[in-house]
């Protein structure tokens, strides 16, 4: 009689729930209500391209939000992805390159997120993410970067006290359980999707019909820029080949004459080749968006120019002639009817900068939706 109950209290206490397992559907008293969250941009912006697969909602672009400014996401809890992509910098790095949580040095700096959502021929310098989605998840198990895993990073949320409600509201799921990497990675990038330009910078005031926003020598900058100057006797600067379009990102990738080799395999870091595999590839990076260029130093992939200034006398001198450089960049300048170029006057290459900063956009930065949420 003993051993019959005993045997039954231990079928009961096995039929029990687990205390440490959370009970299916948890999270399903939580409201789930998708509002659709309409990305500002100027009119004159294209439409921003979203994937059918991660809609914007206002739960999501908050969710998202948050993770992007939340160390939770390194192994250590002490950077996030702000870390790297500051706001008052346009969400670049204003270091070098950029560096991880282990105090090692990458080898890159951080390029601006201004924008981001325009872009159509992948992330990153080398282009090595296909999608917004796909770059959110890649920092967070970089060895050099946050240094984590993302197993780890959905158990932390799963066990936060505020996460699980989030991406509840976000996407929908019944139980934390159903939290991945995945759904982190869209709540990401839908905040990411709204960085996008203010529309009032003093460029875009002179591109609505503000003809007074401008002095002569921006005026000049632009003319230059935009290879619109041949009837006031100014050059072109061959600047809008690789920085075209209404946010000034061509969106290409490029040799832009950073560096004179004997062959394309002694370029430091090859770049777009460690994508594609081509060898013409070698030494190719993308360009990077001209909007906010002033807030965005230092320049280059590899961070090696500290202003603007250096970065005009580096085009200035036409490239190195490495066979796969940018064939507009030994055009600078006027022709000179032997095949070379004047590159750019003292006066013409201050009147670029001087345009260039025209460009910059605090509206933008200071905007209240997209600082840290903490």
């Amino acid at each position: 009689m003993v051993f019959g109950l005993l045997g039954f209290l231990l079928f009961m206490e096995a039929c029990k729930p687990s205390e440490q397992q959370p009970t299916t559907g948890d999270l399903e008293d939580i409201p789930y209500d998708p509002q659709p969250y309409t990305i500002k941009k100027p009119a004159y912006f294209p439409e921003i391209p979203v994937p059918a697969s991660n809609p914007m909602t206002y739960d999501g672009v908050q969710l998202g939000r948050r993770l992007f400014y939340d160390p939770i996401l390194s192994a250590d809890s002490t950077m996030s992805c702000a870390s790297c992509h500051l706001p008052e910098a346009s969400f670049a790095d204003p270091r070098r390159v950029s560096i991880g949580i282990d105090g090692i040095a990458g080898k890159r700096n951080s390029m601006s997120l201004l924008n981001v959502a325009y872009m159509t021929d992948g992330f990153f310098w080398d282009g090595r993410a296909a999608t917004l989605e796909a770059q959110a998840l890649a920092p967070v198990e970089d060895p050099i970067e946050l240094h984590n895993t993302w197993d780890n990073v959905v158990e932390k949320f799963k066990a936060h006290p505020t996460y699980p409600t989030l991406f509840r509201k976000a996407f929908g799921i019944k139980d934390r359980s159903e939290i991945t990497k995945e759904l982190a990675a869209k709540a990401i990038a839908q905040f990411e999707r709204i960085l996008i330009s203010s529309g009032e910078s003093k460029f875009d005031r002179f591109l609505n019909g503000d003809i007074d926003a401008f002095d002569d020598e921006e005026i000049d900058g632009k003319l230059m820029f935009f290879d619109e100057g041949a009837q006031y006797n100014l050059p072109d600067a061959q600047c809008f080949h690789c920085h075209g379009g209404v946010t000034l990102t061509g969106g290409k990738f490029f040799n832009n004459g950073l560096d004179s080799v004997g062959n394309l395999s002694e370029f430091a870091d090859w770049g777009r080749f460690n994508v594609t595999g081509i060898e013409f590839d070698k030494g190719k990076f993308k360009a990077t968006s001209m909007r906010n260029i002033a807030l965005t130093a230092p320049y280059m992939h590899d961070g090696r120019f500290q202003t603007l200034e250096e970065v005009i006398e580096q085009y200035h001198d036409n490239g190195f002639g490495v066979v796969n450089e940018g064939a507009f960049l030994n055009q600078i300048g006027f022709p000179q009817g032997d095949g070379t170029y004047t590159g750019l006057t003292e006066y013409q290459k201050k009147a670029l900068v001087k345009f260039l900063h025209t460009l910059t956009d605090t509206t933008f930065t200071n905007n209240p939706d997209i600082q840290n949420p903490f």
